[in-house]
């Protein structure tokens, strides 16, 4: 999320977050973080980096591979704000692989766009592969797409290859090789652009230049944050961040062809219709909220949508009121396919928990997941993890799984606190936390777009401001040992 949500967050939080504890919270965030209920110590201490950038356990480094303003190899620039991102195979190469990224830009604000604002170069490179434009320009919104080499640790090529969109923040990678990025606002030409916003985008890792910006509307046109992909059965679940955001499942025609259309449906607890599941102090008196406890489970049902890009932006407001669950902030999501064949989807709620600070749900799918049998055997949702301390964990965002099996958590704290500090964090199967890597940059901007290559050998992350995309290298094969014999939840 941008910058512009310091003031969400300072008006949605203040009253939660005690002052009187600012300085001891400083001194902890500054250490290795634990919790002492459902915390681990899986990496050891962090070690202060000299160049202020991103301190890690021993043993660990990283490299900046590209930062905003870089010249990429089509002539344009690096546009700002990276966001989410996800690491795909070279064909041929298994010493290379390719990112494609991000860009959460609306051409409002203070931005670097890809064109240094020349109307000339923009119409010349785009040509009519430009979802919209905006002041004469493409809309800053999009992905760019890099080379990179394990063997060298640099970038080979880059380019643009995705322009015209809004705010791309999330998005999630497909088992067939793309990306969906998705556009997280509603804006349209009633804020002066020329097309309406609020839908995914499918970048194939493959393209060499541009893609055809094709909004894939079956999908939904809401306030889109992230997106997982069922490798079984091709089904995509998405997340919403809204305070009062749902969470979001498509059944496409056609596996692995979702522009050939599908069916968009909203998750709804059985026997809680519009359950709240915030945990949130206000929602009290609210007939629709009780309170969740982590490690409780609740059987779930799916709710069809219609008129899936009302012009009124109103899918979550209508789908409450059919039944749907309610989520605070629904952000990053994650599938993992176990070893031993169960499945999972985990997704972030930013705002969740009575200090509004985060939780982590995860959905284990039905056998029968989107076929006339799901009834005999429903999926399960359950809250794995939710925090009540700063220190611990924050503003949990962008999800990836690790090879080993973690979930690896991007912090997106814009708060206004002194002491705000952004890490990334691992959490266990079973619900433990430990800390991978704080950001040290005096901007103190969120982590986004966390992934690891294909080989497991190198974690890719984006830190926004002032924009870095960063190759963390380490013996993470030590993690994979160590998790052999986790004990899953449930």
């Amino acid at each position: 999320m941008r910058l512009t949500r310091r003031n969400f967050l300072k008006n949605a939080s203040a009253t939660a977050i005690a002052l009187g504890g600012l300085r001891s919270l400083q001194l902890q965030a500054q250490v290795y973080a634990q919790d002492p209920v459902y915390g681990i110590d899986k990496v050891g201490q962090l070690l202060a980096d000299p160049a202020g950038i991103l301190n890690l356990p021993r043993d660990f480094s990283y490299k900046i591979i590209a930062r905003t303003g870089d010249r990429m190899n089509d002539g344009l620039i690096t546009p700002s704000a990276m966001d989410g991102m996800a690491a795909f195979p070279l064909p041929g190469d298994a010493s290379k692989c390719i990112l494609v990224r991000n860009h959460e830009l609306d051409s409002v604000g203070e931005e670097i766009d890809a064109f240094g604002g020349d109307k000339d170069l923009a119409r010349k490179h785009v040509g009519n592969k430009s979802y919209d434009s905006f002041g004469g320009l493409p809309v800053n919104g999009g992905t760019s797409t890099l080379v990179y080499s394990h063997r060298s640790q640099r970038v080979e090529r880059s380019h643009l290859s995705l322009v015209g969109t809004a705010r791309n923040c999330a998005g999630g990678a497909t088992p067939w090789g793309s990306w969906l990025s998705c556009e997280e606002t509603l804006v349209g030409k009633a804020q002066g652009y020329g097309r309406e916003h609020g839908y995914i985008f499918e970048v194939p890792s493959l393209a060499k230049g541009l893609v055809e910006p094709v909004p894939l509307k079956d999908m939904g046109r809401f306030v889109h944050e992230a997106a997982a992909v069922d490798s079984t059965n091709g089904i995509v679940y998405l997340s919403e961040d809204t305070d009062r955001s749902l969470f979001y499942r498509f059944i496409p025609n056609t596996p692995g062809k979702l522009a050939e259309g599908g069916r968009l449906q909203a998750l709804a607890i059985r026997g809680w219709p519009s359950a709240n599941t915030r945990n949130w102090k206000e929602d009290a008196k609210d007939k629709n909220a009780q309170p969740v406890a982590m490690r409780q489970r609740f059987e779930c049902e799916w709710i069809d949508l219609d008129d899936v890009t009302a012009p009124e932006g109103d899918l979550n407001t209508r789908g409450e009121a059919q039944g749907a669950a309610i989520f605070a902030r629904g952000e990053g999501i994650a599938f993992a396919l176990r070893e031993d064949k169960t499945r999972e989807v985990l997704f972030a709620a930013t705002g969740g928990g009575p200090l509004k600070i985060g939780q982590v749900w995860r959905y284990q799918p039905s056998a029968f997941e989107g076929t006339a049998r799901e009834s005999e055997q429903p999926g399960v949702m359950e809250l794995v993890y939710e925090t009540h301390n700063r220190a611990i964990l924050e503003s949990c965002d962008n999800l990836a799984v690790a090879p080993w099996g973690d979930l690896i958590i991007c912090e997106d704290s814009y708060s206004e606190n002194p002491d705000t500090v952004n890490y990334l964090r691992g959490l266990t199967p079973d619900g433990r936390i430990y800390t991978l890597a704080m950001n040290a940059h005096p901007d103190k901007g969120e982590f986004c777009g966390a992934c690891f290559s294909p080989d497991g050998t190198t974690l890719f992350v984006n830190i926004q401001r002032p924009g870095f995309t960063l190759a963390i290298t380490g013996p993470w094969g030590n993690l994979r040992s160590r998790a052999k014999g986790i004990d899953r939840l449930g």
